[in-house]
């Protein structure tokens, strides 16, 4: 039991990250605002935490974080790096790479990286995000996260009473004319081909003034690297200042197939996710998922509270094997 406890205690000083050797309490996959909250709240619990991050959050592309309270209009870098430090101040650690296997070793998980090390923790955490799937129109990922966009919330004040558009991929794209209308009166609905609108459908969208164009989008025109409009097939171009898509959010975490843990088909939409319940646990024991690993909708400010809440169950849920543990070697008689 000594040997265990000095072993932890190693494990959090936070430059051991090489050392295979070591088992941490939480290994953490992935280091966004879900990954580096959860890894911070663990070590503040004095638990041996690991965060391995490849560097390739979703919204690295994104000129400024939006909607995370005292941190508006910061720099999505900036905000990673200041998390990494409050990580290592509490003495987790920081390991650079992807995950590219996951595996079970008693009541412990090896996890395998890229450069063929391992790292073996109590505990796993998944926070590796999503991928968004652009839709195959050219110039759309050129200027994705600048004036192609997704979520009004994250951008809808910066693009206040500009022209809008709104590439329909299926119905949900009548929602995000309607909720873009709010932020400017100039929002056009783009069928596509894509979308056939019913009769209600079109009424809501006379109703808040929403322009419908029929047709297929061929190309985005960009001039002086700004938007400034979508061609179609037709010969036409509409006048735009942003263009808005719904791109197909596919998890990350294929590195669990061998724990018996797939990512599930989204209900309302194209792509996947990791199926959690309320603390973020997953339907295999000992792992838990945050961050839009789970949530694809959330932003930066609920994945990082997503990842605080998993790292309260996940230390509550090691308290109680510790405490197990402790019990088991209470009842063993000292041998003089």
């Amino acid at each position: 039991m000594r040997v265990w406890k000095r072993h932890v205690q190693l494990a959090g000083k936070g430059n051991v990250a090489g050392n295979q050797d070591t088992i941490f309490d939480v290994a953490v996959i992935g280091g966004g605002p879900a990954g580096l909250s959860a890894g911070t709240a663990l070590a503040r619990a004095l638990r041996s935490v690991v965060v391995i991050d490849g560097g390739e959050q979703r919204n690295l592309g994104a000129e400024s974080v939006h909607g995370f309270l005292s941190r508006e209009g910061m720099r999505p870098r900036d905000l990673l790096a200041a998390g990494r430090e409050e990580l290592a101040r509490y003495g987790g650690t920081m390991s650079s790479g992807f995950v590219r296997t996951a595996s079970r070793d008693g009541d412990r998980f090896v996890l395998t990286l890229d450069d063929g090390s391992n790292r073996v923790a109590r505990r796993l955490l998944i926070a590796s995000g999503i991928m968004d799937e652009l839709p195959e129109l050219p110039g759309v990922a050129d200027r994705w996260g600048r004036d192609v966009l997704y979520c009004p919330y994250c951008h809808g004040w910066e693009v206040q009473n500009q022209r809008i558009g709104v590439l329909a991929a299926d119905s949900h794209s009548v929602r995000q004319a309607l909720t873009f209308r709010q932020w400017s009166p100039d929002v056009t609905l783009l069928l596509n081909d894509a979308l056939e609108l019913t009769q209600g459908q079109e009424e809501q969208l006379a109703a808040r003034s929403v322009h419908v164009v029929e047709g297929k989008v061929r190309a985005l025109e960009v001039r002086d690297d700004r938007l400034a409009g979508a061609a179609l097939d037709a010969g036409e171009t509409v006048p735009l200042d942003v263009l808005v898509v719904s791109p197909a959010t596919t998890s990350k975490a294929n590195m669990l197939q061998r724990l018996g843990l797939e990512p599930a088909a989204l209900q309302d939409g194209p792509g996947s996710r990791l199926e959690t319940d309320e603390s973020g646990r997953t339907s295999c024991p000992g792992v838990w998922a945050a961050g839009n690993a789970t949530d694809v909708s959330a932003q930066v400010m609920t994945a990082a509270a997503a990842g605080l809440r998993a790292a309260e169950a996940i230390n509550a849920d090691l308290v109680l094997a510790d405490t197990r543990r402790a019990v088991e070697a209470a009842r063993v008689p000292s041998r003089q």
